[in-house]
């Protein structure tokens, strides 16, 4: 433990980031801005590739940030696994998506640890950031690595510290988030903080690898129960015909007890829509059945769904038969001003009208064309939104001229309060 303790106080250490997404690459360029030798692994050679010839893919990650830790000799990205025995920190980002509605599928964990087994050496800290169940790092990657004959504690140390990643909130990037830490064993703990330190401004050791899963899956939990809650607030509100963004403007403003959440077409991104579920599966293995989570996350799967059913009574409303509407979606990616697609919302709704056999198009500054799923489309100009019924903002980017589609729209449906200081006949809110 002390030859690797001094390599990481000194910089010396050799760090393995297994998976090179919206976790792992800004993490990867965090500890090689700070002068660790970084290599990227992952079995996407495109990403690979793109790294190698200096070109960023996430929005967090500047071109010129990736092109001075490379220049440096301090990043380098590869396919080749057997890389890992020559790195003494290896840190697994890896996704861990949903099998089926409720059941956690944590396959890409596995496949890592399986090839950090292949490779694994005396000396060497393993610590999972990918989001799990509590349970995961000692009851699933310790037996794995153990089974060739290295013992945790003895020969190598685990950890697990959950990320933290907010895609595209600038005041909050890698370095500025305290970092919960839970090793296996208290020298694993130790190792691991010692190694954050370097590149967050707090660390913050728990007792144990359970607590720190169970942490970051109360972080996604309490925000997805808020969420739920003002998005049935919200569907209250309309049916008493109140603006739900002018109760919580004024339900913000006082000063404890209260903290604002916003309604919105629904949830994207990997974490919110997936995580509590890890803990609503692991909690039934122990025979309890959080109501909380399964309704939180009902209520926001049912939102897309929610506005294709306003937008149906907006047209009986104006006398427009709904199958022969035609509807224009403003913003497809799940949240403003980043290309990420991954469950948004809007591309639910876009499903829906298909469905209905309604005609759907899109416009995102952000995403020439969309093929995804069962969806086959190209952004059109906003200049064709006046052949259309409906506009429906879905995803409010700052590189939208709200004006000029409120200008020229016959109705408009705010799902984002988009038009906060706005009155318009032509415009609905959510």
């Amino acid at each position: 433990m002390k030859i690797l303790n001094s390599k990481i106080k000194n910089r010396k250490a050799k760090i393995a980031i297994v998976g090179l997404g919206y976790v792992g690459l800004p993490l990867a360029i965090e500890f090689a801005k700070k002068g660790f030798f970084v290599t990227g692994l992952d079995v996407d050679l495109d990403r690979v590739k793109r790294i190698k010839n200096k070109i960023s893919y996430i929005t967090d990650v500047p071109a010129q940030d990736l092109k001075k830790v490379i220049a440096k000799g301090n990043f380098t990205a590869e396919s080749d696994f057997s890389l890992l025995t020559e790195s003494d920190v290896v840190i697994i980002c890896v996704p861990t998506p949903l099998k089926r509605r409720y059941h956690p599928d944590i396959s890409f964990i596995i496949s890592a640890v399986r090839q950090i087994k292949k490779y694994l050496r005396p000396h060497q800290l393993i610590v999972l950031e990918s989001t799990t169940y509590p349970g995961t790092t000692e009851e699933i990657i310790l037996p794995v690595l153990e089974s060739g004959g290295l013992k945790c504690g003895k020969d190598f140390y685990l950890a697990f510290s959950p990320e933290r990643i907010d895609p595209g909130n600038q005041a909050f990037p890698v370095h500025k988030i305290p970092k919960v830490i839970g090793g296996i064993t208290k020298e694993a703990t130790e190792l691991t903080v010692n190694l954050y330190k370097n590149i967050v401004i707090k660390t913050v050791p728990v007792s144990s690898a359970k607590v720190a899963e169970t942490v970051k899956l109360l972080e996604n939990t309490f925000r997805i129960v808020n969420i739920g809650l003002i998005d049935e607030m919200a569907m209250m509100a309309h049916k008493m015909g109140l603006d739900i963004w002018e109760i919580i403007d004024a339900a913000k403003t006082k000063p404890f007890g209260f903290m604002p959440f916003y309604p919105g077409p629904g949830v994207g991104g990997h974490c919110i829509p997936k995580d509590p579920l890890y803990l609503y599966w692991k909690a039934k293995k122990f025979g309890f059945n959080s109501r909380f989570i399964k309704l939180a996350s009902d209520m926001i799967n049912f939102m897309p769904g929610y506005v294709v059913s306003r937008l149906k009574t907006a047209a009986e409303e104006r006398n427009i038969n709904f199958k022969n509407a035609k509807v224009f979606i403003v913003g497809v990616t799940y949240k403003k001003d980043i290309l990420d697609l991954r469950k948004s919302p809007a591309l639910d709704i876009i499903e829906i009208l298909q469905k209905k056999n309604i005609k759907v198009s899109y416009f995102d500054p952000l995403v020439p064309f969309l093929k995804i799923n069962n969806i086959d489309l190209k952004s059109v100009n906003l200049n064709k939104i006046k052949d259309y019924d409906f506009v429906v903002i879905a995803t409010d980017h700052s590189r939208i001229n709200y004006k000029y589609i409120l200008n020229n729209s016959k109705t408009i449906f705010d799902t984002r309060n988009a038009y906060k200081h706005f009155k318009a006949k032509n415009l609905i809110k959510l």
